[in-house]
């Protein structure tokens, strides 16, 4: 996860990663490899495997309900069958239109895109 989670050149430090409903999921993000800041604090609500993942920073690694900065959201990620591999399908929902437009100001789409294009060569190369 620490190859692709963040958009290059970025990196990544899994802190915590327990795959289960309920369990942490928690991540730090550097610019220079050095120093790392906090990324996401948060927690699986449904873990379905290899079919189903849905995790929010809402509540944080503690289970006790958080304000993150700069969004709050849920990202619900599908994994299907597909006659070339796997149709990876990603729905991300905020608590209101506001918080929406935000997140696409500060380049969701493009943060989001970046990173399933690294982990699509990840896993090409197993």
């Amino acid at each position: 996860m620490a190859q692709w989670w963040v958009p290059a050149p970025a990196r990544c430090r899994v802190e915590r990663l327990d795959a289960r409903p309920g369990g942490a999921f928690v991540t730090l993000m550097s610019d220079d490899g050095d120093a790392f800041v906090p990324h996401l604090d948060g927690c699986f609500l449904v873990v379905d495997d290899y079919e189903r993942i849905v995790f929010t920073n809402a509540i944080d690694s503690a289970l006790r309900p958080a304000s993150p900065t700069p969004i709050a959201m849920t990202a619900e990620i599908v994994l299907l069958d597909h006659p070339d591999g796997t149709d990876y399908r990603i729905t991300v929902r905020h608590g209101d239109p506001a918080t929406r437009a935000l997140h696409a100001e500060l380049g969701f789409a493009e943060g989001w895109g970046a990173t399933t294009d690294q982990l699509a060569r990840v896993v090409e190369r197993l």
